[in-house]
């Protein structure tokens, strides 16, 4: 049995050709994808090999949910605990990959900003190369495209990024000079960053073509799991809400005149309005429904400023989840003069509304929370909710929650 188990992981590591630890921006959703996939590959293929060996006895298959127990959850440790690793050493300098981008525009831009975003990723961005010198990226300029040979011949250039668009003597020049000196290349489109659809290559004949992949909430499937476990959370979490509410209820008649619950009317799913619920943090004011809270605002009461702090006013939404209004992860919703002032500003803005408004968000977890006092600060809201959007799975849902409690544990500068 010892022998078959081993012999059945030799699929799991020949189809899984994504395989966790071979992309180096790989997040940590796909780390616990690998797993179920690896477990997935794993149990047909052992079980088969036992039924042609004739083990089938019932204390051999009490053994085998044990073993399959044992290995789930020993599957998760080690590779969570080797990507962290991993993270750790690439953050301390280690096992870098050192690269060019070949582009200056906004496009190598955004490349840029990625893969400076997680030093976990462990790129090491020389510079960038173009017709001119970049605008707006941090990145050194290292010259024109027509010096990159000279040096890669200097520098021990492990991947180049190509960006640029048109230039067809200059992509086949980049290759090969790629092929030259043992480089791995890598075509970006240029994309906007409001289309965050994602692709899939296919070929006709010998030519590559790009096709979208459908949104994943799309799926009637998709969105009864998510729903499902909406009503599982929320449910769960309103049998206890009483504990938390009586204190807080008290706290908050205490701190001034008004209702415990402040009530506003936001944009929901589809554009429409619902009345979202938050404890109220705030003294009773005809501004509540225009302007956005600051950091030192005068209308917050001191217990107001703390369930900000720790984004314990938000908890009555689970009300507002379990009734359907809303759930647990999505784009958060707007106040209705927000979402008048930003469909007209910011492209492709309602797009975050084809999905239901969430109590947390990946924009969120990213940063992007608070205050919107400056137009980037939505555009990058919108760009983050979009992504989301369009590349949502379970899993990512979870990571978005696991972040969610981590950030209200050790506090977030933008929650005020």
């Amino acid at each position: 049995m010892w022998l078959l188990a081993n012999i059945a992981m030799l699929p799991s590591f020949y189809f899984q050709k994504e395989h966790a630890h071979a992309r180096r921006a790989v997040q940590m959703e796909g780390v616990v994808r690998g797993v179920f996939y690896t477990l997935g590959l794993h149990v047909p293929v052992f079980l088969s090999l036992m039924i042609i060996m004739g083990l089938q006895p019932p204390e051999v298959y009490r053994a085998i949910g044990f073993f399959y127990l044992n290995f789930l959850v020993l599957l998760f440790i080690m590779r969570i605990s080797v990507r962290l690793l991993v993270k750790y050493l690439r953050r301390k300098g280690h096992n870098s990959a050192k690269v060019v981008i070949i582009g200056t525009d906004e496009t190598a831009g955004r490349l840029y900003e990625a893969m400076k975003a997680d030093k976990g990723f462990g790129y090491n961005v020389l510079g960038v190369f173009g017709d001119h010198a970049p605008v707006g990226i941090d990145a050194p300029y290292l010259g024109p495209v027509a010096g990159l040979g000279d040096f890669m011949s200097k520098k021990n250039v492990d991947q180049i990024f190509y960006t640029l668009s048109g230039h067809h003597e200059a992509m086949s020049y980049v290759t090969a000079i790629a092929d030259n000196n043992v480089a791995d290349f890598y075509y970006v489109p240029q994309i906007s960053r409001y289309y965050a659809r994602r692709f899939q290559l296919n070929n006709i004949g010998s030519m590559p073509v790009l096709s979208t992949l459908s949104n994943p909430l799309n799926s009637w499937t998709n969105r009864v799991l998510k729903r499902s476990f909406d009503l599982l959370v929320s449910g769960t979490f309103l049998i206890f809400y009483p504990l938390i509410y009586i204190p807080v209820a008290i706290a908050v008649k205490a701190s001034s005149p008004g209702p415990v619950y402040f009530r506003q009317k936001r944009t929901g799913y589809l554009g429409k309005d619902f009345d979202c619920l938050k404890f109220r943090t705030m003294k009773m004011n005809k501004d509540s429904d225009k302007a956005q809270a600051t950091a030192d605002d005068p209308r917050k009461t001191r217990l107001g400023a703390f369930l900000r702090k720790t984004s314990l006013d938000e908890l009555p939404q689970f009300i507002n989840v379990f009734r359907g209004d809303m759930s647990v992860v999505g784009p958060r919703p707007h106040m209705l003069i927000h979402t008048e002032q930003y469909t007209r500003l910011v492209d492709r803005y309602m797009v975050r509304h084809s999905v239901k408004p969430g109590i947390t968000g990946w924009a969120q977890v990213n940063g992007y929370r608070g205050i919107t006092d400056e137009l980037w600060k939505m555009e990058k809201r919108v760009e983050y909710d979009v992504w989301y959007i369009e590349h949502w799975s379970f899993l990512l849902d979870l990571k978005i929650m696991v972040r969610t409690v981590w950030n209200a544990v050790r506090g977030e500068k933008n929650a005020f």
